[in-house]
């Protein structure tokens, strides 16, 4: 009889590419995770691995068994959903993946609301660029991804499950400094000719503002980049240059009068909220139960499989 727990390590080789990265994320030796993979090839009669320099994939005899082993996984993990009550499991570790706007301004409320609810389970939280999050959950170190950048854009979304969630209004932040500080609407045809801050050249927020930009036949002044929406808020806030940016991230500044936003006629800047996810995995209960609570403040979540 093929043995569980050896089924769980053959699943993190594949997920994981290698012997290394596997055993590196089970605290194992490579020798260790080796010999498992041997038992499990001995025990079958077959190779289920091809071994090459730069790691491992998987024979058409590896491939039949990741699809039964994935299937084995996400029953026990409907099994456990079935007999232990989600709210009442001692505890439980949620890795979430968020790019920058979404980990700094939304994800900390939401975090402490679920927490209050479930005070013994942990969600930790990593904000990076889109591809660092699909390399996370293609990886296995994060369960899930929160993310506003574009997936069309060199990101490989094979085996990538994406749900969009909403859709958020981009607008005009400026500081005292700037002409338009006290005005209510622009056109986006205004932006001509502007100095603006924006973010990093590889993060998917500038590719999609450039994008946005050239389809509109525009040219702008790029005075800064900066990593952080933080940092492009201070600058703006000193300067006499603007930004783009979503309501949510100035929430603070605008109470303390620091930044002005300015809404553009017609919203013809808007960027998606979306979950995504590794249809390789399963959800474990923890996740599950973050998922659930979200859903009642992304009611798009409902339409996820979390029961």
């Amino acid at each position: 009889m093929l043995n569980l727990y050896k089924l769980e390590i053959f699943a993190i080789v594949v997920q994981s590419g290698s012997f290394s990265a596997a055993a590196e994320r089970l605290l194992l030796t490579q020798p260790a995770i080796s010999q498992h993979i041997q038992d499990l090839e001995s025990h079958l009669g077959t190779s289920l691995f091809q071994r090459g320099r730069r790691g491992v994939t998987l024979t058409q005899a590896g491939r039949t068994l990741h699809e039964y082993t994935l299937q084995i996984l996400r029953l026990l993990a409907e099994a456990e959903n079935a007999v232990a009550d989600v709210n009442s499991l001692a505890a439980g570790q949620i890795r979430v993946g968020a790019t920058p706007g979404v980990g700094v301004y939304l994800l900390p409320d939401w975090v402490q609301s679920f927490r209050q609810r479930s005070p013994k389970r942990t969600v930790v939280v990593q904000t990076g660029i889109t591809p660092q999050i699909v390399a996370g959950l293609r990886s296995g170190q994060l369960d899930l991804g929160l993310i506003e950048g574009e997936l069309d854009t060199g990101v490989d979304r094979a085996g990538l499950g994406v749900l969009e969630l909403e859709e958020n209004e981009q607008f005009v932040v400026v500081g005292p400094r700037h002409p338009w500080w006290g005005r209510k609407t622009v056109r986006l045809a205004d932006l001509s000719g502007q100095k603006m801050v924006m973010r990093q050249r590889s993060s998917q927020t500038r590719i999609w503002l450039e994008q946005a930009l050239q389809q509109a036949d525009l040219q702008v002044q790029v005075t800064a980049e900066f990593d952080t929406v933080e940092s492009i808020k201070r600058a703006v806030a000193r300067g006499e240059d603007l930004a783009i940016l979503p309501d949510y991230a100035v929430r603070a500044e605008l109470e303390l009068n620091l930044l002005h936003m300015i809404a553009l006629e017609g919203r013809p800047l808007l960027r998606t909220l979306k979950l995504v996810w590794n249809r390789n995995t399963f959800f474990s209960p923890a996740t599950r139960a973050f998922l659930r609570f979200l859903s009642a403040l992304l009611p798009a979540l409902h339409g996820l499989a979390l029961d």
